[in-house]
């Protein structure tokens, strides 16, 4: 729906009243910074319980199994929480929870200690690393819900999907440090090269939970607005239940998109390190060999000798490429950004989605350099798929958005579900088959876009696209 040539002179963050709220922005935009950073460290935790606790691909996804669950079952009851807390209240609420989560870390420490004494086994000790997973991802599952769609109402509605790309953009950059971070406190070594990831493992949740804390004071005094979201479709005018958002095509597809999009970059994010080192059974390695020269000054703590004789990258040096892919993936919202503010929402999710379904075949086919090129180009082209469907998917729903939201985050349950599929592909045969699943995915997130004005009975969003000029 276009805006009138009133409301197109508007800035990004200036609401109707012509009160200018970038700074509520900004500080909405840190639990995207928070969030980003700790799931960047979850994407390299799977290869360190694969080697600490002999797991398979399969079982160590276990780790997004739970990560996604604290999701599932906590996106309602948010949904719910947010609507009578508002705004600032649903805020609180997920920081209060991620900090308690943070710190569970600690006891997490002392029982995988004990299971160097024999005094539990090593299952228990995944458990309990996995329950503060399920924890923190609680939390932010408080912080999504309202996050997400409250970025949607900060300024004009035309320039929805804009603000919610560059909210998404400090999601990105807490995405590249978090690696960073997990790669020297998972796999970090002593002087004899033994790993000590287990004993260190705990130490940035905890720093996290410290930080989180002082959010909640920073939050507690600061004005957060409790705006309304635009009622296009009159669906509180109707007096509509929740089944009302049902009704609407648009909205119960994105579930469906976000479920296969979550599900993907889940599979991809946390094999990462598996595709970029050789498999410790087979052998198998989808990186060609690697020129001895590359070895040697700055790049030589990304590699070592295998048993082969050969350098291969390690688990390390694996975690530390993998904030390189979440570079690609913020230069991909960045300017997904700029062209959200050009093109229509839809057509640039089609476009991106049908790109990924090429990358993820190239890496299928086992193509070597072209597969790993096409790993970080997978980074890129998913860098506004979430966002994206998020808005698309909310469009039009006013007072109905936070539940309608809740549903959206609930689909997360993809990234529990399909990457243990991922890796059990992988187990069966190697990395470059498991792709198979992700295509699929992309495959269904590329439809979903390329249909959304039929679904919807709108050209585009707030005509950010062909009709309004951009």
């Amino acid at each position: 729906m276009a805006d009138t040539p009133a409301s197109s002179k508007q800035g990004l963050f200036v609401m109707p009243d012509g009160k200018n709220v970038m700074f509520t922005f900004i500080l909405i935009s840190s639990l995207f910074l928070l969030w980003g950073f700790l799931n960047g460290m979850i994407d390299v935790m799977d290869k360190h319980f694969q080697d600490e606790l002999g797991l398979t691909k399969s079982q160590s996804a276990n780790v997004q199994f739970a990560h996604y669950l604290g999701y599932f079952l906590m996106a309602m009851p948010a949904g719910w929480l947010a609507s009578r807390l508002g705004w600032k209240g649903g805020i609180i609420a997920g920081l209060v929870i991620v900090a308690a989560g943070g710190f569970w870390f600690i006891p997490a420490s002392w029982i995988q200690a004990a299971t160097h004494d024999g005094q539990v086994s090593k299952n228990t000790a995944f458990v309990a690393y996995l329950a503060g997973v399920c924890a923190i991802a609680t939390g932010l599952t408080f912080l999504e819900t309202v996050a997400n769609p409250y970025t949607t109402v900060l300024g004009p509605a035309r320039y929805a999907a804009t603000r919610i790309n560059l909210a998404q953009s400090c999601n990105g950059i807490g995405w590249i440090f978090g690696p960073i971070v997990g790669a020297m406190f998972f796999y970090s070594k002593d002087a004899q090269g033994v790993s000590t990831g287990s004993q260190t493992l705990w130490i940035p949740y905890a720093a996290v939970a410290v930080i989180v804390v002082l959010l909640v004071i920073v939050f507690k005094f600061s004005p957060i607005p409790d705006i309304k979201n635009e009622d296009d479709y009159q669906l509180e005018e109707k007096h509509a239940s929740v089944g009302s958002i049902w009704t609407k095509p648009h909205f119960v597809m994105a579930v469906g998109a976000q479920f296969f999009y979550v599900a993907a970059q889940a599979g991809i994010f946390s094999f990462f390190i598996n595709c970029m080192t050789a498999d410790t059974k087979t052998g198998f390695t989808m990186v060609p060999h690697i020129p001895e020269a590359w070895g040697t000054g700055a790049l030589r703590g990304l590699f070592e000798t295998g048993k082969d004789g050969f350098l291969h990258i390690s688990d390390k040096g694996a975690a530390t490429l993998a904030s390189f892919g979440f570079i690609c993936f913020l230069l991909g919202r960045i300017s997904g950004s700029w062209l959200l503010k050009r093109f229509s929402a839809h057509r640039v999710l089609a476009l991106y989605g049908a790109l990924n379904v090429v990358a993820c075949l190239l890496i299928f086919c086992n193509l070597g350099w072209v597969s790993v090129a096409c790993v970080f180009l997978s980074y890129f082209f998913m860098s506004i798929m979430f966002p994206t469907i998020f808005a698309l998917g909310i469009f039009g729903l006013g007072g109905l958005t936070k539940k309608a939201s809740s549903f959206i985050v609930m689909a997360i349950m993809g990234g529990a579900v399909l990457p243990k599929l991922m890796g059990h592909i992988a187990d069966q045969y190697n990395m470059c088959r498991s792709f198979i699943v992700p295509l699929v995915c992309f495959v269904f997130v590329a439809l979903y876009a390329y249909f959304w004005p039929k679904l919807s009975k709108v050209e585009s969003l707030h005509g950010v696209g062909t009709t309004g000029g951009h």
